[in-house]
């Protein structure tokens, strides 16, 4: 019988620190894309996909997290009591999203150590890995393309994508060889590999991994920054068995930096019909107002 993927693990446990001091009493995750927070589109991929279970590894200062996706009882009721029927059925939707569960890293150990937290919940069963500072809109969710994949294949699969050269040494990029389309069977992962790169094709923060992960992670030896890093856990997982790549289809966006959160805020408020009208009319006054003032930029 082929194994299913139902449980998947979100890290969230990180300091934010790029986005200081914004993020000094907020979670990085809540920080919102036009009306949502970072983190309900993660979860909400997740849903779209077909997951059933949510674990949420969080740390010190992010109780706000749990909040969001918890009742608001007295929220509710104010809403109902002044009809605002609209943005009740929005709130109170969060709460029946999917069953969502929360485990603390108590340390920050990095992103394995973060992963391997989640063991206990996940049990002896392949599961999926999203990371909350990479939003990515298609029309399929990326998760779900993964998935997929994996019914086919029973193999760990990593979503990647092809970057600019130049850009490479800010990733972690795999090395391997095509075996399909959109398909690579992994030799080898590379952390920001500082010169001669074996490809451009970057690790983008969604996984499958299969249970013996977590084995694997409680013998690795910390490394750069004393922290329990995935990548050199799935080294030895790419040793043991076949770990395959996949160049989903979609668009990505980093909001864990500054640049890609602005360009994600812009681009999905661009989709919302409330603001796309006038947005793109404050968008064009702004080109021709502001920046061609400052760079030169041609009209028009």
């Amino acid at each position: 019988m082929k194994k299913q993927i139902k449980k998947a693990v979100i890290p969230a446990a990180g300091l934010g620190t790029r986005f200081l001091p914004a993020t000094k009493a907020m979670p990085k995750e809540m920080l919102p894309i036009v009306d949502k927070p970072t983190i309900q589109y993660i979860v909400e991929e997740a849903v779209n996909s077909g997951i059933e279970d949510i674990i949420i590894v969080t740390g010190r200062s992010k109780r706000a997290i749990e909040d969001h996706f918890d009742k608001n009882y007295e929220l509710e009721i104010n809403l109902r009591e002044r009809s605002k029927n609209d943005l009740y059925e929005i709130v109170e939707g969060l709460t029946n999203l999917v069953e969502i569960h929360y485990i603390r890293q108590k340390e920050a150990l990095g992103l394995g150590h973060a992963i391997w937290c989640a063991r206990k919940f996940i049990g002896d069963e392949p599961f999926a890995v999203l990371l909350g500072d990479m939003v990515i809109d298609s029309e399929v969710p990326c998760l779900k393309q993964m998935m997929d994949l994996y019914h086919h294949h029973q193999n760990s699969i990593i979503a990647v994508e092809a970057v600019d050269w130049d850009d490479v040494s800010k990733y972690g990029v795999i090395d391997g060889v095509a075996i399909g389309e959109r398909l690579d069977l992994i030799h080898n992962l590379i952390e920001k590999p500082q010169s001669t790169p074996p490809s451009n094709l970057a690790i983008i923060g969604r996984y499958i991994l299969d249970p013996r992960i977590f084995e694997i992670l409680a013998q690795i030896e910390p490394g750069v920054g004393g922290e329990i890093q995935l990548t050199d856990a799935l080294q030895t997982l790419a040793r043991e068995q076949d770990l395959l790549a996949y160049r989903y289809e979609g668009t990505l966006y980093d909001v864990g930096s500054k640049f890609g959160f602005l360009k994600a805020t812009v681009e999905f408020a661009m989709k919302n019909e409330e603001l796309n009208k006038d947005f793109g009319l404050y968008l064009t006054q702004v080109k021709d107002k502001y920046l061609q003032n400052h760079w030169k930029l041609p009209v028009g």
